[in-house]
């Protein structure tokens, strides 16, 4: 095996972990079955929780009620912090209104702000909504219309909602944001009544629809994960996609003590996140295109005659921002909320070298130079591993004449040049797998650091230079159309821009500073490797396809340095360059 071989292994291995390795997971991994809803006809303990949140009737198949004309049919209390702008809605206390401020649908400044909720009837309804389950008691529901305490919520000014019914029981909810996406709500529950009751508090979020890009169970081509998901017993859960529940009779069913579960997508979260040290039980439920995810005690709490029962939880609803998620998953004891971004297998990896890339960012202030960097960085830590590597390229090239020569003795006796080939390896002491092991140690990073660019919100909309205005899309230069001259958007899968042939040449480049393999398929196989990869790399984030070329540049910077340490290597590329150009000549001739 010559270092071609190891290239040709690294490259394949790094295909099938790419896009191979949810399925050999899920085939040897399978997701564990979901803990199913109690049966009606069996006994309950004594202050188990044995009434559920019904899940909201997925609407009618009519034409959806506008935005503004849902806005204004009820009344309403406005939100607003420097993240996010939005309002709640007094009838049901759903909070149904939000745009996250800071990020824009599209790259131009003036575009609208993302929307993450939007009343229910609304095309992509997504709301979110706290309330109680019980008995004795006539609980507050989806139509029930609170009192507030004031008119707007900020972060300096709470606002409380209140409900009493007609048994003078009385519910409110005490709301709190932050100046980043959480909100803190605190329920209080003062029984009035003559008798007492059995109380649980509940929150619950409900979508219309899903995202375009769901996955079923976080296996897809590009290895997001969006859907439903949850910590649960300090267990992040990626198993559910919004297609696992429907058919799974349309609910999956979990307990936990504290943890938190709601809906990721690419760059969104909508999560629940009850009272740490209290069992609950949790569940993704799936009516129709309604999907929920709620959370309730699995105990009720008797409340006497005049007393009260407080009850705490919040909502997380914004960008999945990993400064942000990390500092709620510290200071507020929020197991694995930064996890709400699937790292993936090599986490391990991508968190710090995330990290890295966020600092950098800050140095420089153009996260295309701190993207430059970050290679520069992985590249100095992997020195050591592409010398060994470099090193046991030098010492195949040094027996490849002999090892033709075998070839040509022994070409019609394949076990017998097997074996004088090994016999080769053993007198010259030449270990024609040691350049696979480096190979291997670096497919990690490129996995992890192809999470970090595609899943990372802090490069969406982040421009570098010239044409590139965006790192989260594509190269949106290409020579189909003449650079844009020519008045057409070409098919994604031909629009090749700059960077992906950038990636294709260097890619060339640098085989051409390898020794060129003798068996004809290999060379073959390396004519197109740069090409083929140049198409399949197109439609990947430019910030992606900027690490990869400048991953080649210095690799090449590095192959030119080793050589110059070698003159024996340098003298015998020399020789290989001179007889390919005598034979071309001959063949003409």
């Amino acid at each position: 095996m010559d270092d071609k071989r190891n290239l040709i292994f690294a490259v394949l291995l790094t295909g099938l972990i790419l896009f191979g390795w949810p399925y050999v997971a899920s085939y040897f991994f399978p997701t564990p079955a979901p803990v199913t809803s109690t049966a009606a006809s069996t006994a309950s303990p004594a202050g188990a929780v044995t009434s559920d949140v019904a899940v909201e009737a997925a609407p009618a198949k009519v034409q959806a009620v506008p935005l503004g004309t849902a806005l204004q049919s009820s009344a309403r209390i406005m939100v607003e912090t420097p993240k996010l702008k939005g309002s709640i809605n007094l009838e049901g206390a759903k909070i149904d209104d939000l745009v996250l401020l800071t990020h824009r649908t599209e790259l131009a400044k003036d575009s609208a702000p993302v929307r993450l909720f939007a009343p229910s009837g609304t095309k992509n309804a997504y709301f979110a909504r706290f309330g109680w389950a019980g008995t004795g008691i006539t609980a507050p529901d989806d139509k029930t219309v609170w009192t507030p305490s004031g008119t707007k919520l900020t972060s300096s000014t709470p606002v409380t909602l209140s409900w009493t019914n007609a048994q003078s029981q009385k519910f409110e909810i005490a709301l709190s944001i932050d100046d980043n996406f959480m909100i803190t709500a605190k329920q209080r529950f003062t029984n009035n009544g003559t008798t007492p009751v059995e109380i649980a508090n509940f929150a619950l979020l409900s979508r219309t629809g899903k995202p375009a890009d769901a996955t079923s169970g976080g296996s897809i081509f590009t290895h997001i994960h969006i859907g439903p998901m949850g910590v649960f017993d300090d267990q992040p859960n990626y198993d559910w996609g919004y297609v696992d529940v429907e058919e799974n009779k349309g609910e999956a069913s979990f307990t936990s003590t504290g943890g938190w579960l709601g809906f990721t997508d690419k760059y969104w979260l909508g999560a629940l996140i009850p009272d740490q040290k209290t069992p609950v039980s949790a569940k993704f439920r799936a009516s129709g295109d309604v999907y929920q995810a709620q959370v309730i005690p699995t105990r009720y709490n008797s409340v006497a005659a005049g007393a009260a029962y407080d009850s705490s939880s919040r909502l997380f609803a914004g960008a999945k921002e990993m400064a942000v998620l990390n500092a709620y998953s510290q200071d507020l004891g929020i197991p694995y909320l930064d996890y709400a971004i699937d790292w993936g297998w090599f986490w391990f990896i991508a968190i710090p070298f995330f990290w890295i890339l966020h600092w950098l960012f800050g140095v420089f202030g153009n996260f295309g130079v701190a993207i430059i960097g970050l290679t520069i960085i992985v590249r100095l830590f992997m020195y050591p591993v592409a010398q060994k590597q470099f090193a046991s390229m030098a010492q195949m090239r040094a027996v490849q004449p002999k090892l033709k020569a075998l070839q040509d003795r022994w070409k019609d006796d394949k076990p017998r040049l097997q074996q004088e080939m090994m016999q080769l390896y053993k007198e010259e002491k030449v270990n024609p797998l040691a350049g696979c092991l480096p190979i291997l140690l670096q497919i990690p990073i490129f996995f992890a650091l192809y999470k970090i660019l595609l899943l990372s919100i802090e490069m969406r909309h982040q421009p570098f230079v010239l044409w590139l205005k965006d790192l989260s899309a594509p190269d949106p230069l290409t020579p189909i159309n003449l650079f844009g001259l020519l008045p057409f958007d070409p098919p994604s899968f031909i629009a090749i821009g700059i960077l992906p042939i950038l990636l294709g040449v260097t890619m060339w480049l640098m085989q051409r500073l390898n020794p060129q393999p003798m068996d004809e398929v290999q060379k073959q196989v390396f004519a197109v490797m740069p090409w083929f990869l140049m198409f399949i790399m197109a439609p990947f984030a430019a910030g992606l396809q900027l690490y990869w070329v400048m991953s080649n540049l210095v690799s090449i910077a590095q192959q030119k340095w080793l050589y110059s340490r070698h003159p024996i290597l340098r003298e015998q590329m020399a020789r290989e360059a001179q007889e390919k150009a005598q034979a071309k000549a001959n063949a003409k001739a």
